[in-house]
């Protein structure tokens, strides 16, 4: 006994630089993982492979010069639960909130289990861009859901479960496929192209006008909405959509808050009690529909 007493400092010392070992460990797997990009084309975008090893330009909160489109994986904190998340950030097709709007979003998501890839897409509104605002976005959406899809077993996660989350610009990303086929072509080459791009559901934050179709669709997929009442730019296109989705009758949330302006990204730095805690919102719509299990 007095000799285990006498140990005792030794046997704690040793333990706790196995601990800070194991959690030095595990840190550095996360940091991996969370750090892996995964290009939408190996070889570039098709008509733009040649722009493919043209640097990006980032600053501050925002990301843009996007000639390589591509995802950024945030593997969830703890069990995975099956879904996965696309996450579109804002920005006006000029840029994207890529911190705000993109890497915090995932953060939060894989708290919940959700494996998130946040999807740097082309911007056909930035000076000198050569994309198409109908064309280039769009095809960015479809082949990012079809590259999740296609990583299923990678990364454990159902494709039957894979949806999609856009800020503003982000939101109209979202809905020029999510009202839609994204049906993949049997014949093609690639196989990732043969999978189906369009989401299982979606979750428009402030979402611009561009993409929201005159009639939703009978199979559109479940939806939820926020937006601020005092938006000058979004606030109308969430109560017009929320209209159409009890038309169609197709599963749809909505939250028109009183104030909170566009742009409040993920709520924290608002004054507002209701902004600050938006996104409870969605994780419970989240978990009332079935996707945290």
């Amino acid at each position: 006994m007095r000799q285990f007493g006498t140990n005792l400092p030794r046997l704690a010392s040793q333990f706790a630089l196995i601990l800070t070992t194991l959690c030095t460990c595990v840190q550095a797997v996360a940091q991996t993982s969370q750090n892996k990009i995964i290009p939408l084309w190996e070889t570039g975008a098709p008509g733009f492979e040649n722009k493919r090893s043209e640097p990006e330009s980032a600053k501050d909160y925002w990301v843009k010069n996007i000639h390589n489109p591509s995802l950024q994986v945030f593997t969830p904190v703890g069990k995975a639960n099956g879904t996965a998340v696309v996450v579109c950030p804002g920005g006006g097709f000029r840029l994207l909130v890529y911190k705000a709007e993109g890497v915090q979003p995932a953060e939060y998501l894989a708290k919940l289990g959700i494996t998130v890839f946040v999807l740097k897409y082309r911007l056909p509104r930035e000076e000198g861009s050569p994309y198409s605002l109908d064309k280039h976005p769009r095809e960015d959406a479809l082949r990012a859901i079809r590259q999740v899809r296609s990583r299923a077993k990678e990364y454990g996660i159902d494709p039957n479960r894979v949806g999609m989350l856009g800020f503003s610009a982000g939101g109209e990303v979202v809905a020029s496929v999510a009202y839609v086929s994204g049906k993949g072509d049997a014949n093609a080459k690639d196989p990732v192209d043969r999978l189906d791009g369009r989401p299982d559901f979606q979750m428009l934050i402030y979402p611009g006008p561009l993409g929201i179709p005159d009639k939703v669709p009978a199979d559109a997929p479940p939806a939820f909405l926020l937006a601020a009442n005092d938006d000058p730019c979004c606030g109308v296109t969430t109560a017009d959509l929320l209209v159409k989705y009890r038309e169609a009758k197709r599963p749809v949330e909505a939250h028109l808050y009183t104030k909170g302006d566009h742009g409040f990204n993920m709520g924290d730095r608002s004054p507002l009690q209701s902004i600050k805690s938006w996104p409870q919102r969605m994780a419970d719509w989240l978990s009332d529909n079935g996707y945290l299990k």
